[in-house]
């Protein structure tokens, strides 16, 4: 049951924290904690403090991927476990700030002179993480260079950004992410943006830009090819943390944002969410926030709601962030617990005239995280009514909709910046990801590997091998038109019958195999294109 406006304003004078190093302030008014619960956690808190100062000190924090995990390090390399690691990352900042500066100057252009669009080739927090901070700190006008991105192996989605940079091809620098340089994904983006230069009749490699790790697939093709910078991406730094490494860097160099002030942002965080008391730490609140409205195991999802135009792709940043690294089916010891977190959000006001109906009155199987943005614009603005500006009502409804969920027994935290620039963004990334790893290990999971994912790629190449073997087949062996089912026969696989028929109906409706008059549904009759 919600508390009375007297009973909550008691409550909050005790549970509202500023946190001036960072800029940042919490309010966890509206967690009904039970009393004693700070107290019945202090054991496992300390034992997670513990786990995350062995993890900084570059403890093999990954045993499945015999890694370290430090990206803790690259806002502050002086906690790098090893003085060759310190200088890796020290001049690799270097090396992203010489680049930029090369190519604003024009010492480093494209066939059609100054560099002015910059494409983005990733997938997971190789896009996620840049397009958040793009999109966070970017201008109307005034960025040094425009931002687009290939995060999808979507063929329409390649093409409508394609169509996007018609024109400006010579001009546009093109940086391709992945650590491994295998991602089918980003290949497959990096080769569809090589034909588009190809058929302009412009040079890829004289326009690419490689984001990898040292000897890589991708790593060597740059070479081979002579493109015109590498970067490099270290094992110790998973995609979902690697904002700032040159993963993130780099594209917020080249759009001409402040890399200082976000990598000053995130080390400040990481200094206040380093100290081994809940009461002055706002990621480990956050992480008992989070153990104690979902029940210790995610019954409860979280949903994101930023007061803030600029922080809409935050949600999806941290879907990756907190549902990747939560999202775990055995806990450290081996045992199935299916553990995890889920995430989703979109903005203020826009989701009072969306999902907050149900929010309020619907199935209670959620808390909120609100960000409230103080300052509304950089220079006053005008009275929508008297003495009410626009960001009056957006304030109103952030307040309003808090109050309006609490009535009905909706918890919520509420974190409050007060404006979003470098170091604000900085502060948001480090923040969420102290506090993830602070969860992960109250609830005994390891945050820093994704088994799932492995085995998602691993299925999917399965797919393609099978697709492979049915297209040879019915060009080769299979003379007459067949259905799926004799198809799955043919190639002495019946029990993948489904697959081979979701196969052939997506090649079929793509002009690459030919469907047969006289069937329909699941007795389709397919043949090769002659």
């Amino acid at each position: 049951m919600s508390l009375s406006k007297s009973s909550l304003w008691a409550r909050f004078q005790q549970t509202y924290t500023e946190f001036p190093a960072t800029g940042l302030a919490l309010d966890l008014s509206r967690v009904d904690f039970p009393e004693g619960f700070i107290a019945t956690m202090e054991a496992p808190m300390k034992k997670a403090f513990e786990a995350m100062a062995a993890l900084e000190k570059g403890t093999l924090a990954n045993p499945d991927e015999k890694r370290m995990v430090g990206h803790y390090w690259l806002r502050n390399a002086a906690l790098a476990p090893t003085p060759e690691i310190r200088t890796e990352i020290e001049q690799t900042v270097a090396a992203v700030k010489a680049f930029a500066a090369d190519v604003h100057a024009g010492r480093v252009a494209g066939q059609g002179g100054n560099f002015s669009e910059l494409l983005v080739i990733g997938i997971g927090g190789s896009a996620l993480g840049p397009q958040f901070v793009a999109n966070a700190l970017g201008q109307a006008k005034g960025d040094r260079m425009t931002p687009h991105f290939f995060d999808n192996t979507d063929p329409d989605g390649i093409d409508r950004v394609l169509g996007r940079l018609e024109g400006r091809l010579e001009r546009t620098l093109c940086v391709v992410i992945s650590k491994s340089g295998g991602t089918p994904e980003t290949r497959n983006g990096m080769l569809e943006a090589a034909a588009a230069y190809g058929r302009a009749g412009l040079s890829f490699a004289r326009h690419a830009v490689a984001v990898t790790g040292e000897g890589s697939n991708l790593d060597q093709l740059a070479i081979r090819e002579a493109w015109l910078r590498r970067f490099p991406m270290w094992d110790w730094v998973g995609g979902r943390t690697s904002e700032t490494s040159a993963v993130g860097l780099l594209p917020a160099a080249l759009q001409g944002f402040d890399i200082d002030g976000m990598l000053a942002g995130a080390r400040a965080c990481d200094e206040v969410t380093r100290v081994a008391d809940p009461r002055a730490n706002p990621a480990a609140q956050l992480a008992l926030a989070w153990y104690f409205l979902g029940d210790g195991r995610g019954s409860r999802d979280m949903v994101v709601l930023p007061y803030k135009d600029r922080l809409e792709l935050f949600s999806r940043y941290l879907q990756q962030l907190v549902m990747e690294s939560l999202g775990k089916e055995l806990d450290l010891d081996g045992r199935v617990v299916n553990q995890g977190l889920a995430v989703y959000g979109n903005k203020g006001s826009t989701d009072q005239h969306a999902y907050v109906q149900q929010l309020r009155e619907g199935v209670l199987n959620f808390f909120a995280v609100f960000i409230e943005v103080l300052r509304d614009r950089p220079s006053p603005g005008i009275e929508v009514e008297p003495g009410v500006t626009s960001g009056d009502y957006l304030s109103g409804f952030f307040l309003g909709t808090r109050d309006a969920l609490y009535e009905k027994g909706r918890q919520s935290i509420t974190l409050t910046v007060r404006e979003v620039n470098a170091g604000t963004v900085g502060t948001l990334i480090a923040l969420f990801e102290r506090a993830v790893g602070l969860y992960a290990f109250l609830v005994r999971i390891n945050a820093y590997h994704q088994p799932g994912v492995e085995a998602g790629k691993k299925a999917a190449a399965g797919v393609l091998s099978l697709q492979h073997r049915a297209v040879e087949c019915l060009t080769r062996q299979v003379p007459a038109p067949c259905t799926a089912e004799e198809l799955a026969v043919a190639l002495g696989a019946p029990d993948a019958a489904e697959q081979i028929f979701k196969i052939l109906t997506h090649l079929s409706a793509n002009d690459r195999l030919v469907v047969v008059a006289g069937g329909s549904g699941v007795t389709t009759r397919f043949q090769a294109v002659r």
